[in-house]
């Protein structure tokens, strides 16, 4: 692994140059993760937000065995690991409504982690703290993820998973 690490106080900019690197950094974040924290995952078709919702919903606990797929067709797929954990996919809701119809309220505010795919189509409906992951294409499996913290817990939580992925072999950090 070759995993590139950037970070501040508020963004933290990861470049990966495979999908198992993407993994182990977002397994890194769902380690660290807190109840009630939400990611909200932007980006375009084919650019990792499955596979990086993967990672997180790995590392808070859920058995490597378990599939975790976009929820595209079902909208909201649930899991269990160290905390309940809500994995949404937007890309099918025609906006901030549907959302708030499909119970917005107690899928962020009920103490379950949230990830949230295609962000941008519901981000009015999204908490205020969260961390917002945009990833972008570098190349057929390289990927860019620049994470920013959104309130002070989230804040907190950025700094610690940029502490945790310095412990993933082969990072580089700047």
């Amino acid at each position: 692994m070759t995993l590139k690490v950037t970070n501040t106080s508020d963004r933290l900019v990861i470049e990966s140059e495979s999908p198992e690197e993407t993994l182990a950094a977002a397994r890194c974040l769902g380690e660290a993760l807190f109840s009630g924290a939400c990611i909200a995952l932007y980006g375009e078709l084919g650019s990792g937000k499955t596979v990086f919702a993967r990672g997180v919903i790995h590392g808070l606990g859920v058995a490597e065995s378990v599939a975790v797929t976009s929820p595209t067709f079902v909208i909201v797929s649930e899991y269990e690991g160290r905390f309940p954990i809500h994995h949404v996919d937007a890309y099918r809701l025609a906006g901030t409504k549907d959302l708030f119809d499909l119970g917005s309220r107690e899928l962020f505010y009920s103490g379950a982690v949230s990830i949230v795919e295609w962000a941008d189509r519901v981000a009015e409906e999204l908490p205020e703290e969260r961390l917002d992951a945009a990833l972008a294409l570098l190349g057929p499996s390289a990927r860019r993820i620049e994470i920013t913290s959104r309130g002070e817990k989230h804040r907190t939580l950025l700094a610690a998973l940029g502490a945790a992925t310095r412990k993933i072999p082969d990072v580089t950090t700047t």
